[in-house]
């Protein structure tokens, strides 16, 4: 990669995770697709994307601040007086915990895979199109009806479960948990609130592992355009989430839907003309 382009399209790159982070289409599957676009060339790693991702989970916690800290005060309170964990704030503390068990187990099992063979490009584009259909179907077919107070420990699993897919690019984190809270017939703003909680922990933990791992390595980007990419990631994450939380009730996901076809359709058809490569 050349030095004075590398800034600029770290730059880039961050705006696009945080533009695409908390929407249904996956943000590491656009990273993984322009990144081979850009004139240095190359997919920038799932190193760089799990880091980058810690920009856009600073600006869930800056969001979800008070949440947040309610959430965990009721949970500290509820390991000193069991009785406390039936508080709504002290049980979903305990449903984050649990819907982060399935993303950690597999993401330790399958780290290889994950950085390595998940990341070719014709998954990537089949995920993006598979996975509009169902989240089009959960949108349309969902009751819509429960909010998170509902919310118990077997559709905290699958909320879990679903979250654990989007270690795939193209599945997308926050399009896994909310097509799942559909199914399970959450309304579209509850599914995305406690999307947005779930992947706090996940997030955080993978970016911090990535850290720690790339000390002293030589890295795809290096330290100073990553860390630009993140800032960049949280601003622009920021936006978008103050956005997308106040028109998720109140129009549907269709339009990510027909993006997300469109996108893995042009990925498809720039596979096969050579203009990618699948890895």
């Amino acid at each position: 990669m050349n030095s004075h382009l590398i800034w600029w399209e770290a730059a880039f790159l961050g705006f696009i995770q945080g533009l695409t982070e908390f929407l249904p289409v996956s943000s590491s599957a656009h990273l993984r697709i322009i990144g081979p676009l850009l004139p240095s060339g190359g997919d920038p790693g799932a190193a760089f994307t799990a880091i980058t991702q810690i920009g856009t989970e600073i600006a869930v916690l800056v969001y979800f601040r008070h949440d947040i800290s309610r959430i965990a005060l009721a949970w500290i309170g509820s390991l000193k007086a069991p009785f406390a964990r039936l508080e709504p704030d002290a049980r979903m503390g305990w449903l984050i915990i649990l819907g982060t068990v399935p993303i950690a187990v597999l993401g330790l099992l399958f780290k290889d895979a994950i950085e390595g063979s998940l990341r070719n490009l014709y998954i990537t584009a089949a995920m993006l199109i598979i996975f509009a259909l169902i989240l089009a179907a959960a949108d349309r077919w969902g009751s819509k009806n429960r909010g998170l107070k509902e919310l118990g420990w077997r559709h905290g699993l699958l909320f879990g479960l679903a979250q654990a897919m989007a270690l795939i690019p193209g599945v997308s984190r926050s399009g896994g948990t909310i097509t799942a809270g559909l199914l399970m017939g959450y309304t579209r703003e509850a599914a995305a609130r406690y999307s947005f909680l779930l992947a706090i922990p996940a997030v955080l933990a993978s970016g911090g592992y990535q850290i720690v791992r790339s000390m002293g390595q030589e890295s795809v980007v290096p330290p100073g355009p990553t860390l630009l990419a993140t800032i960049v990631a949280f601003a622009v994450g920021y936006g978008v989430i103050v956005l997308f939380m106040r028109l998720v009730s109140s129009y549907s996901y269709m339009p990510f839907v027909y993006y997300r076809i469109v996108l893995g359709t042009a990925v498809l058809a720039l596979l096969m003309a050579g203009i990618l490569a699948p890895l």
